[in-house]
């Protein structure tokens, strides 16, 4: 006489061990799986470099409306900054001239929107004891040393490595401009693309003083 059949006799997963040749898991999972982890760790890459590299391009604002910020005519910070083309200049040289401090990058449509005005202040007033520095933050040296071409800035521009001067005067976002007085002491800063008149009025208040 047959033996009744018994629906668990020979089952090896549901006794906690697996067939040879089977996985335990459905081929979707698993492919799911394969799809998964490595777009978890791509995330999580991007935001361990985003945690430890700081301000960084798409990072560090962007500041399209020109805004006046506070300044307490405190010692403005001493740098070295390494020129585009060569050589450096120290801030200890620029004692005696009216100084304004530029923050900028190439990738930025207001600092590309306010350069023909720098560039042309720049030379109204280069000879009457001002000087112009732009400092360059977070950028492609191709493109920072070809859009001071484009623009024809005479004025020295260096780039920022890792970004320890805009730290030192707390740059918050770019374009930002820091007017520094004859004796080193910041009197005027502003976030955002100057124009012309504004410009003007600020070195002409700091000349006459």
């Amino acid at each position: 006489m047959d033996k009744p059949l018994d629906n668990h006799a020979g089952s090896a997963v549901e006794d906690g061990q697996r067939t040879p040749g089977k996985w335990p898991f459905g081929r979707r999972s698993l492919v799911i799986a394969a799809v998964a982890v490595p777009v978890l760790a791509f995330l999580a890459i991007l935001a361990w470099a985003s945690f430890t590299s700081g301000p960084a391009r798409g990072g560090l604002a962007v500041n399209d409306n020109i805004v006046e910020l506070d300044a307490d005519g405190e010692a403005a910070p001493d740098f070295s900054l390494n020129l585009m083309g060569g050589g450096s200049i120290d801030s200890q040289e620029l004692r005696g001239r009216v100084v304004m401090l530029d923050f900028w990058a190439s990738w930025c449509p207001p600092c590309r929107e306010e350069a023909p005005v720098l560039a042309q202040v720049y030379a109204e007033y280069h000879e009457r004891g001002v000087e112009f520095v732009g400092v360059n933050l977070w950028d492609n040296a191709g493109d920072a040393d070809l859009f001071v071409q484009q623009q024809g800035h005479e004025y020295p521009n260096g780039v920022d490595d890792g970004g320890k001067i805009a730290i030192s005067y707390g740059v918050r976002g770019i374009p930002e401009k820091f007017f520094i007085d004859r004796e080193g002491s910041i009197v005027r800063k502003f976030s955002g693309p100057m124009t012309a008149d504004r410009l003007r009025m600020i070195l002409e208040s700091m000349l006459a003083n």
